[in-house]
């Protein structure tokens, strides 16, 4: 079931967004080469309870951490770990949600550890335009194929793979609700898209196929060619207008991205 958000309920999302947008700033500049992945979620942790928040994916359905930390072709749900380090030339994928007063934020980031590939970094820079472009189309009376599309249109034109096993979703109190929010998609097909409502947008985009399969552990999802994966998203309501991008408070729709293909 889809949930419509008042005012007062989109206020305390747009609280828990600033609080897990300035939570993943201050993870983005901890970040180095040679950082275990632990090391950043027991960080995470802290950040969070501190500021008396709950992190949303520490036992949600059994899984073990604060943060999904994915690297290289690790597209999603890389458990932190004590044996892990951020090596350089390596891109990290930080995945991180909250809880703060009931209301849940999620957002993610892919970040290049020190000197990366041309390719990496673009792969990187694409994936982040490629929200932008989906989000575009999140307005009141579009539907979900409309932002699938946007997505997909603009990956596909660098000839990347739009992974499509793993969705956004819509959230409120609850973490993952209802409508999935796929990155491709048919324009004018899906869910009508109303004010109020309130999702996920997560472009998770492969600068190979898009083929993909779980690991061992039951949570890490890479690649099949293990080719990277870059992935990017943020919390977003719906309005009158262009959506509110609920965890980047401050961000301005006159200073976004543009989605075209630059080659």
């Amino acid at each position: 079931m889809i949930t419509i958000k008042n005012d007062l309920q989109l206020a305390k999302m747009r609280s828990a967004g600033h609080l897990l947008y300035d939570v993943l700033c201050q993870l983005r500049e901890r970040m180095a080469p040679g950082m275990t992945t632990l090391d950043l979620d027991r960080y995470a942790h802290e950040l969070i309870t501190h500021a008396h928040a709950i992190p949303s994916f520490l036992g949600y359905e059994g899984y073990p951490a604060t943060l999904c930390v994915s690297i290289d072709d690790e597209v999603v749900h890389g458990i932190p770990s004590k044996h892990i380090e951020m090596k350089e030339g390596s891109i990290v994928s930080v995945d991180c949600g909250l809880v703060l007063d009931g209301w849940q934020a999620d957002s993610a980031f892919t970040k290049g550890m020190g000197q990366i590939s041309p390719e990496c970094a673009q792969l990187i820079e694409v994936t982040e335009r490629c929200f932008f472009e989906g989000a575009r189309q999140a307005v009141d009376g579009n539907r979900l194929g409309d932002i699938g599309h946007a997505v997909q249109q603009l990956a596909e034109s660098y000839n990347y793979g739009v992974i499509r096993d793993l969705t956004g979703h819509g959230i409120g109190r609850e973490m993952h609700e209802d409508p999935a929010v796929p990155n491709y998609g048919t324009p004018g097909h899906g869910v009508r898209l109303r004010r109020g409502m309130t999702i996920a947008i997560e472009p998770m985009i492969a600068l190979g196929h898009y083929q993909v399969h779980q690991l061992r552990d039951g949570w890490t999802i890479v690649t099949n060619d293990h080719k990277p994966c870059s992935h990017y998203e943020h919390t977003i309501a719906i309005t009158n207008g262009l959506p509110e991008v609920l965890t980047y408070p401050g961000f301005s729709w006159e200073n976004a991205p543009k989605g075209e293909n630059n080659i």
